[in-house]
């Protein structure tokens, strides 16, 4: 039996199916000449590892939330943001629509609760 929670898309066994492409494309991250390839011409690099055109264009968008909906699995996806000099507070900050500075400030006032 599957919960679901709002606002959110479970990464299950369907997801990593559909995103098993995108996901080796953002672990293979890990080796700069990798991270150097794909600056220098996304879109073969992309070809290479066979993403779909809504991969690629959650890719060309940079969207974590178009990335998570193609099958990106937020680990790998932090490799991908991680080219752009974008860390988790960054995307945090995207998937909730709020600036990194709201988005920082609520993380602060939460842990300030505790």
């Amino acid at each position: 039996m599957s919960k679901t929670i709002p606002g959110t898309t479970p990464f299950d066994g369907s997801a990593a199916q559909k995103g098993y492409a995108l996901n080796k494309m953002c672990f293979s991250f890990n080796d700069k000449a990798n991270r150097d390839a794909f600056v220098a011409d996304p879109e073969a690099f992309m070809q290479q590892y066979g993403l779909n055109e809504e991969q690629a264009g959650a890719i060309r968008s940079k969207q974590v939330l178009a990335l998570i909906a193609a099958g990106g699995n937020a680990y790998y996806l932090a490799k991908f943001a991680g080219i752009f000099g974008l860390d988790m507070q960054d995307i945090g900050a995207q998937q909730t629509g709020m600036s990194k500075d709201e988005f920082k400030a609520k993380l602060v006032a939460a842990n300030n609760q505790c």
